[in-house]
C-alpha cells in the first residue's frame, strides 16, 4: 500500500476512540471508526500509552483529543459554512460520524502526502465509501503552500469557509504556520479556522508536564519532533498578525464548564494544549 501513515496521527486516533471505550458516560464524542482505520495495532498502542503515562494523564489525554474534534464540530455546526477543510486530517472521521451536518457543505481533507495516501488505502480496503461532498488535497505545509493545494482541487474562497487545524501546528515552523494563517485570511469574510497550539511550560499544570516531558521523546524517536510551543498572548498575536480576528479563546476552566459539567467523576481535558477559534473579518 502506498505511503505511510504519521505514527503520532495513529496514536491520535487510538486516544480519541479510547475515550468513550474507557470513560463512562456522557461522552463529549464518539469515534467508533478510529480503531478501524488503525487495524490491530491499535491495542499495543493503547498498551504503550497505559504503560508510559499515570492513569490521570491517559484519562485527560483521551479527553482532551476527543474534545477537540467536537469543539471544531460545534463551531462549524454554529456557523454558516458552504466548505469545511481539515488540514492535517490524520484518520478524522467526520464524513462518516457526521452525516447530520453534511448536507450541501463540502469537505476538503490536507494532509501530508504519504498519510493520505495510507488512509485512501485502508478506507479501500475498509469499504468506507468516500463522500460525494469529499475532496482529497496532499499538502506538506512545511514545503508547499496550502493555497496551492487547495486551488488544485477547486476551492472556492469565495464562500465561507470552516477550517479545523488540530494536532499539527506544534510540529511546524513559525513560517508553516502563518503561511497557512494568511492562507486562510484571505478567504472569504466570515470563514474561521479553529486551530489548537501548544502551550508554553508556565501555563502547564503537573498532568501537562508529565505529558510534555514523555511525549517530546517519543515524537522526536518516531521521526515527528515538535517544533515549540506558545503563550496564549503569543498565539493571539500571531492570529492578528496574520489578518484574523480572536473570536473564542477558552482555557481549561472554561471548556469543563462547556462540555464537562454534567459528570461526577472530575474529569477535564489535559493542558499542553489549547484551542483558538479566529474568524476573517469584513473588509472595508
Amino acid at each position: 500500500m502506498e505511503g505511510s501513515p504519521s505514527r503520532t496521527a495513529l496514536m491520535a486516533a487510538v486516544v480519541r476512540a479510547r475515550h468513550a471505550m474507557v470513560e463512562p458516560p456522557p461522552w463529549v464524542l464518539e469515534d467508533p471508526i478510529a480503531l478501524d482505520f488503525v487495524g490491530p495495532e491499535w491495542r499495543d498502542m493503547a498498551a504503550y500509552s497505559d504503560a508510559h503515562f499515570s492513569p490521570e494523564l491517559g484519562r485527560q489525554m483521551r479527553a482532551g483529543i476527543a474534545l477537540r474534534s467536537r469543539y471544531a464540530e460545534d463551531r462549524l455546526e454554529q456557523g454558516r459554512f458552504d466548505q469545511y477543510v481539515l488540514l492535517g486530517a490524520g484518520l478524522d472521521s467526520f464524513v462518516w460520524r457526521r452525516p447530520d451536518l453534511l448536507g450541501p457543505l463540502r469537505v476538503v481533507e490536507v494532509d501530508h502526502p504519504a498519510s493520505q495516501a495510507w488512509k485512501r488505502g485502508r478506507m479501500a480496503e475498509l469499504g468506507l465509501v468516500a463522500s460525494g461532498h469529499q475532496v482529497f488535497a496532499p499538502v506538506d505545509f512545511e514545503v508547499e503552500s496550502l493555497d496551492h493545494g487547495l486551488d488544485a482541487v477547486g476551492f472556492d474562497r469565495s464562500v465561507p469557509t470552516c477550517f479545523s487545524w488540530l494536532g499539527v501546528v506544534p510540529y511546524l515552523t513559525l513560517e508553516a504556520v502563518e503561511s497557512t494563517l494568511r492562507s486562510v485570511a484571505r478567504c472569504a469574510p466570515g470563514s474561521e479556522v479553529v486551530m489548537e497550539y501548544g502551550l508554553a511550560d508556565p501555563y502547564l499544570d503537573d498532568v501537562g508536564r508529565e505529558f510534555a516531558a514523555g511525549f517530546q521523546k517519543m515524537a522526536t524517536r518516531v521521526g515527528e519532533p515538535l517544533q515549540g510551543s506558545w503563550s496564549p498572548g503569543d498565539a493571539e498575536a500571531v492570529v492578528v498578525r496574520c489578518g484574523l480576528e480572536v473570536a473564542d479563546h477558552p482555557d481549561g476552566d472554561e471548556l469543563v464548564a462547556r462540555y464537562f459539567a454534567d459528570r461526577t467523576d472530575g474529569l477535564r481535558p489535559w493542558s499542553p494544549s489549547r484551542l483558538l477559534a479566529a474568524t476573517v473579518p469584513a473588509r472595508p
